[in-house]
């Protein structure tokens, strides 16, 4: 499978996306225009090994919410994910078995290098 899950209003995601230089075989998924379902969830999850790990602690729905006050445990992370787009950590790309999640640079290069030379 080839797929992005992001959010074409954020310019972070906007610019991965441009960075990657996605083959034409990749999916796109606007997760806030078509929210992403349990069985792509558990799919993501499957690759991932967790929901902490696709989880987004950045969300401000995360702090207003109070839940960094919380001790979530997976099956919470997993619900809010599915509750509500904002809260799944953007983009996640997942290229052939391999799962990029989020914006870091670290993990920018390692899609970077599995797209264009695996």
């Amino acid at each position: 499978m080839k797929k992005i899950y992001y959010l074409k209003s954020c310019s972070t995601c906007i610019r991965i996306i441009k960075t990657l230089e996605l083959p034409s075989d990749v999916v796109f998924q606007d997760i806030k225009g078509e929210q992403i379902t349990a069985e792509q969830l558990e799919e993501l999850h499957k690759l991932s090994g967790s929901y902490e790990a696709l989880f987004s602690k950045r969300a401000q729905r995360y702090k207003a919410l109070g839940l960094k006050d919380q001790n979530l445990t997976e099956e919470d992370f997993k619900n809010y994910i599915l509750e509500h787009y904002t809260f799944l950590s953007r983009p996640v790309l997942v290229y052939n078995d391999q799962i990029f999640i989020g914006n870091s640079a670290k993990t920018e290069e390692a899609a970077k290098k599995a797209i264009h030379e695996g």
